[in-house]
């Protein structure tokens, strides 16, 4: 039954324009009639959000493994809480970010065993999986001019450097290629208009 219900996630590097395409998305669905409930991670629940601060602050040195579990305490937390009970409910659910931007991170930008990550995800959300994740792709450079445009005051995840972030990005590409039918990537460096309307074209296949 799970697997019929819309649940879509938009991932990628930081200053992909993730937030902008999920508002055009969610703003198109509810134009046709649809009830839309938009969410992050990692976040989405008061709890969750704590952790969240404590992952993204600057201040917070840890460890692969502290960051790991902290990033899935905090996904159990908002499955139970929030995205199972919305999926059951039949509403379309939009997150910003989920277990494919662990595996990009943790996994294939810090070295984390791939398999773990995802025996982990299985215990956490098995029977919870996206029907469709769009994979917001552009190059590392552009992703930091962007950010540097518009100002933003960095976490820690940002602050990383170039070959950080350009082994996020392939790690993205990666998880792409190994499972196609789910994910799309979506060249964002065209107009965003043009980008809406492929994401738009890729909804209205589910």
């Amino acid at each position: 039954m799970l697997k019929k219900k819309k649940f879509i996630t938009f991932d990628g590097i930081d200053g992909a324009g993730k937030t902008t395409q999920i508002e055009r998305l969610a703003e198109r669905l509810r134009e046709a009639g649809k009830t839309v409930f938009v969410t992050r991670e990692p976040g989405g629940t008061e709890l969750s959000e704590k952790i969240r601060d404590m992952l993204l602050s600057r201040k917070n040195n840890m460890s692969l493994n502290t960051e790991l579990l902290l990033m899935f305490a905090s996904r159990a937390e908002h499955v139970d809480k929030v995205l199972r009970p919305k999926i059951l409910a039949g509403e379309w659910v939009i997150c910003s970010r989920f277990t494919d931007a662990t595996l990009a991170y943790q996994g294939y930008a810090r070295g984390g065993n791939l398999e773990k990550i995802q025996k982990i995800a299985d215990i956490v959300h098995g029977d919870i999986n996206p029907r469709l994740s769009i994979f917001l792709d552009l190059p590392v450079e552009d992703a930091v001019q962007r950010r540097i445009k518009r100002g933003e005051v960095v976490d820690r995840f940002e602050a990383e450097d170039i070959v950080f972030m350009k082994a996020v990005r392939n790690g993205y590409l990666s998880i792409a290629k190994k499972d196609p039918s789910r994910c799309k990537v979506i060249d964002v460096t065209q107009n965003i208009t043009l980008v809406s309307d492929t994401i738009w074209q890729q909804v209205g296949q589910l």
